[in-house]
């Protein structure tokens, strides 16, 4: 709402600092201030609400060391993270681009899912909240209005060359680059580590008949529900220990940042090789706005945790996730940028699935691990949650540094 107000006061008054509203740098920077200043300062507000309505964490005793002090902690901290992400968002960001209305939708629907889940599970006293096959439903159903919406929406093209402007035809880097050639309707995705590292999913049916293109989206559609639902259970799954969703989540969505960032600027895209997709940048502001508000939430949540996220944070994180590496074109690099939640999932499914064969050979299930998800496992091994959650960022730093080496190793 400030950029159109700005907006108008420059081009009707000729305000004097108005311009800097138009740029993105100044926006995205505005936007994570604002956001760490409402978590911070609101958040404490959020967590003694919680407390006076007795929304507390119930325990299940697994036998770890210090587990059972935390019962009664507020959960539901996920609120925190979703206002302070929201109210930048809506007062700085350009609310009629395609991309922020995703990411806004996104963000509300997957917090309705997630509060859903933690009322059900304090309020009824129902250990296993909403139901599995009910969660599911709501994230395939976020699936197919992300997948339909980059599909068929009319603003969300990607530009196959690029016609380098002169340099007086440039605005000044930081601000939204111009419309220099129409750009088109496309499926393509990006491979990372290959020279040619365009992927587009209409080839895997057009080998049959090039006519087939138009049904793409029988391919894409399903592939966008896969990734959201993959991505939001395996940040669920990480959240086990203090501070180690919101930690591990504020350096992805950073170098998700720099993706859109790049992405959305004709120039440095170009200089990088890298996708141009119109209007992407625009995200960058809202991402700013997230990592600051997971930042700001990390006040609370490192150890010894005063607030939990709860589902109402972790499903909404990992549905934010999801939907930006979608929308940069970059989700085949989820494995990499978000490898804590595809090891943390990885570490369950191996779990379960040897448990369950051994059970059915032997006659008595057997374990890989001391207790999954992973960060469990290194728990009963004696190692303090506060140095498994700093190793875990660790790793995660390093990912993300891998992740971003991506633009230029072909």
């Amino acid at each position: 709402m400030l950029y159109y107000l700005f907006e108008y006061l420059e081009s009707e008054y000729q305000f004097p600092g108005a311009t800097l509203f138009q740029f993105l740098t100044f926006r995205a920077a505005m936007a994570i201030i604002l956001s760490l200043l409402i978590s911070t300062i609101y958040g404490k507000r959020i967590i003694r609400f919680l407390q006076r309505r007795q929304m507390g964490e119930s325990i299940r005793e697994l036998g770890l060391e210090g587990q059972m002090e935390k019962a009664g902690t507020p959960t539901m901290g996920g609120l925190i993270i979703i206002m302070a992400t929201l109210v930048p968002v809506l007062l700085i960001a350009k609310l009629d681009n395609i991309y922020v209305i995703l990411l806004i939708v996104t963000t509300v629907w997957m917090g309705i899912i997630g509060f859903t889940d933690d009322y059900l599970k304090i309020k009824r006293k129902d250990k296993e909240g909403l139901a599995g096959k009910f969660k599911v439903i709501g994230q395939v159903g976020l699936g197919l209005i992300v997948g339909c919406t980059m599909y068929f929406h009319n603003d969300i093209t990607v530009k196959e060359e690029i016609t380098k402007p002169g340099i007086e035809e440039v605005v000044a880097v930081g601000k939204d680059t111009p419309e220099f050639e129409p750009a088109q309707k496309s499926t393509k995705t990006t491979i990372p580590f290959f020279k040619n590292n365009e992927f587009d999913y209409a080839d895997l049916i057009t080998w049959i008949s090039p006519d087939l293109a138009k049904y793409a989206w029988l391919i894409f559609i399903p592939f966008v529900i896969f990734i959201i639902t993959a991505v939001s259970n395996g940040a669920n799954l990480t959240d086990g220990i203090d501070g180690l969703a919101a930690g591990s989540s504020a350096i992805i969505v950073l170098t998700l940042a720099l993706f859109a960032w790049v992405s959305g600027n004709i120039i440095f895209s170009d200089y990088l090789n890298v996708m141009y997709i119109p209007n992407s940048g625009e995200m960058t502001v809202f991402i700013t706005a997230f990592a600051g508000a997971l930042v700001g939430f990390l006040w609370y949540n490192t150890y010894p945790a005063q607030v939990f996220m709860g589902d109402t944070g972790s499903l909404t994180i990992g549905g934010i996730i999801a939907v930006l590496a979608i929308a940069t074109r970059k989700e085949f690099l989820i494995p990499v940028l978000c490898g804590i939640f595809f090891i943390e999932t990885l570490s369950v499914m191996m779990q379960v699935g040897w448990f369950k064969y051994t059970k059915k050979k032997f006659g008595d299930g057997r374990r890989i691990f001391l207790m999954s998800p992973l960060h469990h496992h290194y728990q009963k091994r004696g190692i303090h949650e506060s140095k498994i959650v700093a190793r875990f960022w660790i790793i995660g730093i390093f990912l993300a540094i891998l992740t971003v080496v991506t633009l230029k190793v072909r």
